[in-house]
Order: structure tokens, then sequence, then C-alpha cells
């Protein structure tokens, strides 16, 4: 099962919705999916109530003790793919998560404050071991000078930065106040291709092979 755990120590960096995305990118390629939350604002799990049984899955994880045994539980029913959201702090549960993933994606806006904030996060990373990669997130969609100084910064902490962001659109917004995802209420939209050519990235990092699966993940 491909784990990709998204941290940030700062909040309102883009956590739930990078994670809802890449979730709901992992369903349309036919892969059973959940998404795991572990923060207490729960906003993942908010969002898998409004969509009304709709897949993926959203199941809570309140304790660290207890992820390694439900992924592995996820892992034996058919999951092919999970999305670990984390709290705002470097806490136990966020450790825990970073062990348990295959692959840790870090979003940023690229902005001053949220730049040098990341450092914590760079930390926690780096002391996993594990693939990481900056993506950034809710910045203006063209901005010649911004994204190159930002990526700049990040490289100087240590880590690297993902080809693809996902900058600020209105259908990330609506999308997820509708309990949906921006690929299903526009599917045409710029928002849609953001999000498929990040998933089709993150595939390639963890050679994830789309296969159509009927079944839901309990």
């Amino acid at each position: 099962m491909l784990t990709v755990t998204i941290i940030s120590q700062k909040g309102g960096a883009g956590k739930t919705t990078l994670a809802i995305h890449l979730a709901v990118a992992a369903c349309a390629a036919g892969l059973p999916t959940v998404i795991v939350d572990t923060d207490p604002q729960a906003t993942a799990s908010r969002w898998g109530k409004w969509r009304n049984g709709a897949d993926p899955d959203v199941i809570d994880c309140a304790s660290h003790s207890l992820l390694p045994d439900k992924l592995a539980a996820l892992d034996q029913a058919g999951a092919a793919f999970a999305v670990i959201d984390t709290p705002p702090a470097a806490d136990i549960m966020a450790r825990e998560a970073c062990r348990a993933a295959s692959l840790l994606l870090l979003p940023c806006r690229p902005r001053a404050f949220d730049l040098d904030a990341i450092r914590t996060t760079a930390e926690l990373a780096k002391a996993s071991g594990k693939p990481a990669f900056v993506v950034f997130m809710a910045g203006p969609p063209r901005a010649g000078v911004l994204y190159p100084e930002a990526e700049g910064v990040v490289r100087q902490i240590g880590l690297e930065v993902a080809p693809v962001m996902l900058p600020e659109r209105a259908a990330f917004h609506h999308s997820v106040a509708e309990g949906k995802a921006a690929g299903e209420t526009e599917p045409n939209g710029k928002a849609a291709a953001d999000v498929a050519r990040l998933w089709k990235w993150v595939g390639k990092q963890a050679n994830v092979i789309p296969r159509k699966h009927a079944s839901k993940v309990a």
C-alpha cells in the first residue's frame, strides 16, 4: 500500500486540501483509497461526512499508537493508496505518520512567513529518512519571480520541490465546501488539471499502476 503523509507545522498551509484532492484523484485512477485523519480538528473527516458515503473512505485516528495497526488493517483489507492528514504540530502523531509513509509531501504557501515556518517541518521530514517534497499551495497561478525565489529558499533548507503546484483557484474552495473535489465539480477546469498533473507525478514517484477495483475499503 502506497502511503503518502502530508505534514506542515503551520496551520493554513493546505494539508487537508492536498490530502482530499490526491485521494479523489487516486479513486478516479481506480485505486482503493482511504484518507487517515489524524488531525484533532478533523477537517477531512467532516468533508468525508459531507460526501454521503462516496469514496474515498475517511477514517479517524486520534492516537499515534493506533496508527500502525490501522494502516496494517487497511492494507490487509485491500487499500492501495492511503493519505495521512496530520496535525499542525511536530508532535508524536506527526512523527509516527512520517515513519509510516512511503512519501512525504509538505504543502507550503510561497510566502516569507510560510517558508520560514517550514524549517521545523523540514527537520521532521529529514529525521524520517523518507523521500520528501515541498508542494507550493495557494500562490498566484503566474508569478515569474516568486516561485524561483521560493524554490531557492526551500533548497537552502535542504528539501526538494515538487514540479507541480496547486495555485490559488476558486474551484478548490467551492468544491470542498460541497463535499467534493475540484475535478468532480469542474472536471474541465484549471484546478482539476493541476491535480491531475500532481497525481501523475506522485504516481511516478511510487510507481503507481492505476487499476480498476470496484470494492470499497472498509
